[in-house]
């Protein structure tokens, strides 16, 4: 219900472009798209009954047309949550701006404030209760239903002042083009219709009737506060202002000024579109973590925090829709055009897909439910194209281009998991026969560290040889001395540096150990200063740094520390 805040301002700010005559137009581009509304709320009822469980778009599409159809809706999902979140909190935030004009130039302060809430509730595991949703929810529609009541009534029991007094210069022409734009605006107002088909398991026993009224009464409400919007927006004759929301301008003239009615909308407007964005943080890390499951993302989104959210999703969510905000500058009007595609793209492939299954399983009464859900998908599926059309150049481009890149990369994803898989399975194992185990001990000079290193290295392997670099020979030989004394036996390697390089001459003598012995290991154990001081490690252990580093990548070679505490 949310999308109805800005649905109809959409639609009015593109018609206006042709000056005030072509608002008129407003009121049949709702009533289309109401009627949409409408067919695609049925057809998502069809959903709900066939997927009990849940039936997002990806699981639908998947299921029934294919996995790439399912990973383009997948990936126009994602996108869709991550643009929810942005859009959603942008238009709350102009719902403030507009009651309080002196924030206008902190808007983006404010969307990222919002945006740090709703983050670190949902890192919390905060749920989504129905008693604490169902207030500001109720307060949203009593409040918005009053605004249109008494201005209905005023509009019907005499003439209004129109909100506008001066009328706009056109700067377009009024073609079939502006009018096809403006509808695409407006369908807006259909976003979330899938939102319940989602959460079926969420909903009180039976699951499946109640979701599926849920859904029908939210539709009719929708219905109901967008035309009744549209209307009372003609009938004032409410002009786009930067400034100040659509919303904003007809609740103050309906109620005659800045008072508490006023404040009230604006409020629960703020309220419901908060929540709106809070909607993203249940689904978006939900299907990442589907996604992940199936091995399309990385299996880090699978992972679920101390208070059981799936703290990963959570987080790069928040991350893309922050930087959504400052780059669009927290503009609700900016972020609208790449919304759509997102949306509609989900609906036409899940409504695709359930007309495929009603036709592939034939159950009693098929033929009604498979023509609910195809024309569904013939309805959207245009929308989708006029959306694309329309536009393209206004963003949509991106869109599409982001879905594209996605699905290639959920397949590399995926290639990538099958190929360590294929690595790592048993099949045809033989295991392998008795390893040697070569440890080298580097050295930088005969102290405690080094000497718990190499009581640790003697367990390890009889084969255990202490490498030191040498640089000054006046060190080494008080270091072999050193080492006589306190070496246990081990045999000190010695290696000549002429460019007094430390890192190099280690390294060419480990990888000659490892190619020595082919089949075999190495391990290099290196004795390692943990200072009382977390500001201290800048002054130590910079050459095991560099030696991890390169040794990352060697086959059958352990690079292992151990640590000697320092006190001060």
């Amino acid at each position: 219900m949310s999308s109805v805040a800005y649905a109809t301002e959409e639609v009015v700010r593109t018609l206006v472009l042709a000056g005030t005559t072509a608002l008129w137009f407003a009121t049949p581009i709702g009533i289309v798209i109401a009627l949409l509304l409408l067919i695609v709320a049925f057809s998502y009822r069809q959903t709900i009954h066939a997927y009990p469980n849940g039936g997002g778009a990806y699981i639908v599409a998947k299921e029934n047309v294919g996995e790439t159809p399912g990973l383009i809706a997948g990936a126009s999902l994602l996108i869709d949550y991550v643009l929810t979140v942005a859009v959603s909190i942008a238009a709350g935030v102009a719902a403030i701006t507009s009651a309080f004009p002196a924030w206008h130039e902190h808007r983006i302060g404010l969307c990222l404030f919002f945006l740090a809430v709703l983050a670190i509730g949902n890192l919390r595991g905060i749920r989504e209760s129905g008693r604490i949703f169902a207030v500001p929810t109720y307060f949203f529609l009593i409040a918005f239903a009053s605004m249109l009541v008494v201005g209905a009534f005023k509009v019907f029991t005499g003439p209004v002042a129109p909100v506008a007094s001066t009328g706009v210069t056109p700067v377009a022409t009024l073609t079939t083009f502006l009018v096809l734009r403006a509808f695409a605006n407006g369908c807006t107002a259909m976003t979330g219709v899938e939102a319940i088909s989602n959460g079926v398991p969420a909903f009180r026993p039976p699951e499946e009737r109640n979701a599926a009224t849920t859904l029908v009464i939210m539709a009719g409400l929708c219905v109901t506060l967008f035309l009744g919007t549209t209307l009372l927006a003609h009938a004032y004759q409410v002009l786009p202002n930067n400034q100040e929301t659509l919303v904003s301008q007809l609740a103050r003239t309906v109620f005659g000024g800045r008072g508490l009615p006023y404040f009230a909308v604006q409020s629960a407007t703020t309220l419901i579109l908060v929540l709106a964005a809070n909607t993203a943080y249940a689904d978006f890390p939900r299907l990442a973590s589907i996604m992940a499951r199936d091995r399309f993302l990385p299996r880090q989104f699978m992972n679920q925090g101390d208070r059981l959210a799936f703290s990963n999703g959570i987080l790069v969510l928040s991350a893309l829709a922050a930087l959504l905000m400052v780059v669009f500058g927290g503009d609700t009007h900016a972020l609208i055009p790449l919304y759509m595609i997102g949306v509609f793209v989900s609906f036409s492939l899940s409504q695709a897909g359930m007309y495929l299954k009603w036709k592939r399983e034939r159950d009693p009464g098929w033929r009604k439910h498979a023509f609910v859900n195809g024309l569904g998908a013939v309805l959207t599926t245009i929308v989708l194209i006029v959306v694309a059309i329309t536009k393209f150049l206004e963003g949509a481009w991106l869109i599409v281009a982001v879905i594209a890149l996605l699905v290639v990369h959920f397949r590399s994803i995926r290639r990538h998991y099958e190929l360590v898989a294929a690595q790592l399975t048993l099949k045809d194992w033989e295991p392998d026969r008795e390893s040697h185990n070569t440890v080298i001990l580097p050295i930088s000079g005969v102290h405690k560290a080094v000497l718990k290193a190499l009581r640790y290295a003697k367990s390890l392997s009889p084969d255990v040889r202490a490498v030191y670099v040498e640089t000054d020979p006046r060190v080494t030989e008080e270091i072999r001395n050193q080492w006589e004394t306190w070496g246990q036996g081990v045999t000190l390697v010695v290696l000549q540096s002429p460019y007094r390089s430390l890192v190099r001459p280690l390294l060419s003598y480990i990888v000659e150990a490892d190619d020595a012995r082919p089949d075999n290991f190495v391990t290099v154990v290196l004795p390692e200063f943990v200072p009382a001081r977390w500001w201290h490690h800048l002054l130590h252990n910079q050459r095991a740094l560099l030696i991890k580093g390169a040794l990352l990548f060697k086959p059958n070679t352990i690079v292992t520390s151990v640590p000697f505490h320092l006190g001060q």
